[in-house]
């Protein structure tokens, strides 16, 4: 009862583009994050201080880290499809 695939994949021309795109994007979150967690372990007592309204700076530094990551797939969706519209057209 082997069907096989349910689409034919072909090469996508694309990829070596967007992995790149994938490690920078990579590099830079995980950058935000040891910020995040160097002030909490090297002056957690920063992380208690109000920054926006009743929210203290690790409330407000974990939600922005949340909707950072959002953003970024989000960008990285939208420029990995002009890569592939791009780089992967029917010839």
């Amino acid at each position: 009862m082997s069907h096989g695939p349910a689409a034919k994949l072909g090469v996508d021309n694309a990829s070596g583009k967007k992995a790149k795109l994938g490690v920078w994007l990579f590099i830079l979150y995980t950058t935000v994050y040891a910020i995040f967690v160097a002030i909490g372990v090297l002056n957690y007592e920063t992380m208690g201080k109000i920054v926006l309204g009743q929210q203290n700076l690790a409330v407000v530094f974990g939600f922005g880290l949340i909707v950072l990551a959002i953003i970024m797939g989000l960008i990285y969706n939208w420029i990995c499809t002009g890569y592939e519209n791009k780089l992967n057209k029917e010839e």
